[in-house]
């Protein structure tokens, strides 16, 4: 059995994806993403404990990830200038190192400045994708592994084993969706046992294994393209101004994005307040929302298909309607909320894959910025619906948060169905 992750690159090509390499990019991606989120359903437990106010405590997810999207707006585009495996070793470390601290100062605007870090740092999992992306490049490469009308082959026991375009982007997504959802209720679990600084020191110890594989098996990548830094920063507003269909997909990802992360934000002080769960039945709730990764690969075999128009107008619509059990049905208690969280789950990350795989098609040259421009506008989206569902929920209850959950996804749908052929 062949056990390499790559194949040798020729001369000028990229090395090749196997099997192994893209179950490795899943994996990496999902355990860096987790760590955007681990935070997220222990405030309550952080805040007394560093002498917060829930008013400040509730800017530890906000500030994640806004240093996310500053992270993806500056150092993701690097990944089209600089050695791409250099990057995102280096960028692990910091976020390793970032953990770490956060499991051990007990100073609040500290705590503050190291979330910000933290989200700055897990960018490595933007620069995974795009990388991902180039080793499956529409080429054909020999016996190793070959691009055919949007197939990567690879070989596996002899024989050729193909993956389709968007097969591989949603098999990699699914491991990024599968790790923001299972750090809520990682995170619950280790704090409800261990305390919550046990849960930043179990996201250092796993970015550590993620980073020693990286650094053993992740093949090399060094861009072709020349230009300065400011440059390639520059860029970034001319490939916004050209690309409507970037313009459009990131617009639809930040506003469902938004409603994602007000949902899951403001869920668990409903459930701790209102329905008197503990921290370790948050933790099971959580786990609802983690079937929504299987629509990342149902996500990339119905754009192969060439329904990505038909998918997107469901899962903005299905996004909205999610809400409406909770809000017409106040009876349904815990399980309306579960099923909101299942259904808005599943509809966010179908968008993102398809949108994902849209942007991809664009420019091969410019994916590591393309990727910037889209995904810092899904995380300023999930910034935005952080910062204000306390805010929501403190003044109109659940009622507001519904409300507002479920005007997002209508916006980015009214907008698809009127855009030029449907962007």
């Amino acid at each position: 059995m062949n056990t390499n992750l790559a194949s040798p690159a020729r001369a000028g090509t990229a090395p090749t994806m196997a099997r192994s390499l893209i179950l490795l990019f899943a994996f990496s991606c999902g355990a860096i993403a987790a760590n955007l989120y681990y935070a997220q359903p222990i405030i309550s437990l952080i805040a007394p404990d560093l002498h917060m106010s829930e008013g400040t405590a509730s800017l530890i997810v906000s500030l994640t990830q806004i240093g996310y999207a500053a992270g993806l707006f500056f150092l993701v585009p690097l990944g089209d200038l600089v050695e791409n495996k250099q990057l995102m070793i280096t960028s692990a470390v910091l976020s390793t190192a970032s953990l770490a601290a956060a499991a051990t100062l007990d100073e609040p605007l500290v705590f503050l400045g190291l979330s910000l870090l933290i989200g700055f740092t897990s960018v490595a999992v933007q620069l995974l994708i795009p990388l991902a992306a180039h080793f499956a490049a529409p080429e054909t490469r020999g016996r190793a592994a070959a691009w055919s009308r949007g197939r990567v082959v690879a070989w596996s026991r002899g024989r050729v084993v193909a993956w389709s375009r968007g097969r591989v982007v949603g098999t990699i997504m699914s491991g990024l969706v599968i790790g923001i959802l299972l750090a809520r209720p990682i995170s619950s679990f280790i704090a409800g046992e261990f305390g919550w600084r046990a849960v930043f020191g179990f996201g250092a110890v796993v970015m550590t294994l993620v980073t020693v594989l990286l650094a053993l098996t992740l093949p090399g990548r060094r861009p072709t393209h020349s230009s300065s830094y400011p440059q390639l920063i520059r860029s970034l507003g001319r490939l916004v101004a050209t690309l409507p269909v970037l313009r459009q997909r990131s617009l639809y990802e930040g506003l469902m994005f938004g409603s994602f992360s007000l949902f899951w934000t403001a869920a668990p002080i409903e459930l701790m307040n209102h329905y008197h769960l503990s921290q370790m039945s948050v933790a099971v709730f959580s786990l609802v929302g983690a079937m929504g990764a299987t629509s990342a690969p149902i996500a990339g075999r119905l754009a192969d298909a060439g329904h990505t128009h038909r998918a997107t107008a469901f899962a903005l619509a299905l996004a909205a309607i999610s809400y409406l059990p909770v809000m017409l049905i106040p009876g349904l208690g815990v399980f309306g909320l579960a099923g909101t969280g299942l259904l808005l789950d599943f509809a966010v990350q179908m968008t993102m894959v398809l949108g994902q795989r849209e942007i991809y098609l664009l420019d091969p040259n410019s994916r590591n910025r393309l990727n910037s421009i889209y995904m810092t506008s899904v995380f300023v989206g999930g910034a935005v619906g952080s910062a204000i569902a306390s805010t929501l929920y403190q003044h109109g209850g659940w009622t507001w948060v519904a409300v507002a959950g479920m005007l997002a996804p209508l916006l980015a749908l009214s907008r698809f169905l009127f855009a030029p052929l449907g962007l």
